[in-house]
């Protein structure tokens, strides 16, 4: 069986995790993870010296994902509500689609929520955000135990049709009774 785990990236490992994630402009989970936004890849240089260091290292709203001790993608946190720090969201990233569909994302999920609600913050809820287009993401907040919490008909456009955005979420008290059950 693989081990997954999560943890915060080393500086020595900027570089691995660029060429992993970011330096191929057209790698499968690019065409999964908000496409519609055509946000474009970082740079080399501009990940190891500015977003790397400042999202990575400084203040890690980034951990890497990692099966048997090799990097093969990050969990991430973000404010939407930005300085007010009331409403947080989480997200995940397989780089590497050979790892789809064998519970990586599942169990490395599962894993930053844990962590999330126990050493990192006190909110109440915690929430993540995806499209409709997204079966797998969809599947697998259902699967660990998010909410479907609300479906915000045909406001993403990708390929030349309109996709529902959707959020799930849950609560902490929720997800504590989950995790008591599965241990």
């Amino acid at each position: 069986m693989t081990v997954v785990k999560i943890r915060p990236v080393q500086a020595s490992e900027l570089t691995q995790l660029w060429r992993l994630g970011f330096s191929q402009p057209q790698a499968a989970w690019t065409q999964w993870n908000g496409p519609y936004f055509k946000d474009q890849l970082p740079s080399q240089q501009a990940f190891e010296t500015v977003i790397g260091p400042r999202d990575w290292l400084k203040q890690p709203k980034n951990w890497v994902i990692t099966v048997d001790d090799q990097i093969v993608g990050n969990v991430n946190q973000h404010f939407v509500d930005g300085d007010l720090k009331r409403w947080l969201e989480v997200g995940i990233l397989i780089y590497d689609d050979r790892h789809w569909g064998q519970q990586v994302g599942r169990r490395a999920l599962t894993l930053w929520l844990t962590h999330l609600f126990t050493e990192v913050t006190t909110l109440p809820h915690i929430g993540l955000t995806t499209w409709s287009g997204n079966t797998r993401m969809m599947h697998l907040a259902a699967a660990i135990g998010l909410n479907l919490e609300g479906r915000i008909p045909q406001v993403r456009y990708w390929q030349g049709q309109y996709y529902d955005s959707v959020k799930y979420g849950i609560l902490r008290s929720d997800w504590q009774r989950l995790q008591l059950k599965s241990h």
